[in-house]
């Protein structure tokens, strides 16, 4: 599992959660109905606007839906 993680982090930025992160959030949340669970998603899409990443993929297409003005989303089967 080690391995792995190594893995991606030798090949993929991380969008680490700092001000901006919560700047972009706190924006989507009063443009958008967002509450309970939703926050995590919204704060995955705020990470990606702080960070200039412009395309999510996803298994979960359909919670990320509302966000499509802002990002693009792409679906990735499940198998």
């Amino acid at each position: 599992m080690i391995e792995r993680v190594r893995y991606l982090e030798e090949r993929f930025q991380v969008a680490d959660d700092t001000t901006a992160v919560t700047g972009q959030l706190v924006k989507l949340m009063g443009d958008f109905q967002i509450g309970g669970k939703q926050v995590h998603d919204a704060n995955i899409v705020a990470s990606m606007l702080a960070n200039n990443i412009p395309c999510l993929l996803t298994r979960n297409v359909k919670d990320f839906e509302r966000f499509g003005g802002v990002i693009r989303i792409k679906g990735i089967d499940s198998n």
